[in-house]
């Protein structure tokens, strides 16, 4: 993935041969930013009210909505996820929640989130951004 990062705990593992950079680490983060984010998505899976998170970051072609949908609508149990896609370069953060997720995270709790992504994106904490964002859904989804 030359240039975009599905961050997931599966794209952390190198099964590259010696000498080859795993392509997870062309993308915007760091190895222990990596780790960071896969923590947050471990805790999220874990606390998060019986839901499934997923980061998509890089690239959304338009309509970026739409993109970010048919991303989610992708995952294993589209019903029971969220999934948190940014593009970096477009500026644009997608939070996509499916049927029984949405009931545990309201549009309103999912553009507070965005709020305050946007916020640490914009002091050029990308990896902290989507931490905070993670933390945040998986509050509100258990104290639904």
């Amino acid at each position: 993935m030359a240039s975009g990062n599905t961050v997931a705990r599966k794209t952390l593992t190198n099964r590259s041969p010696e000498g080859v950079r795993p392509a997870v680490l062309e993308g915007p983060f760091n190895t222990r930013q990596l780790l960071h984010i896969d923590e947050a998505l471990t805790a999220a899976d874990r606390e998060g009210g019986g839901l499934h998170y997923s980061v998509y970051v890089g690239p959304l072609h338009d309509p970026v909505r739409g993109a970010a949908e048919s991303m989610h609508d992708r995952l294993n149990d589209p019903d029971k996820s969220v999934l948190i896609a940014v593009s970096p370069e477009q500026r644009q953060i997608q939070i996509v929640t499916g049927k029984l997720a949405r009931e545990k995270i309201p549009d309103r709790s999912a553009a507070l989130v965005v709020f305050s992504m946007e916020a640490a994106f914009g002091a050029g904490r990308l990896s902290e951004g989507i931490v905070t964002g993670l933390r945040m859904l998986a509050e509100a989804a258990a104290g639904a």
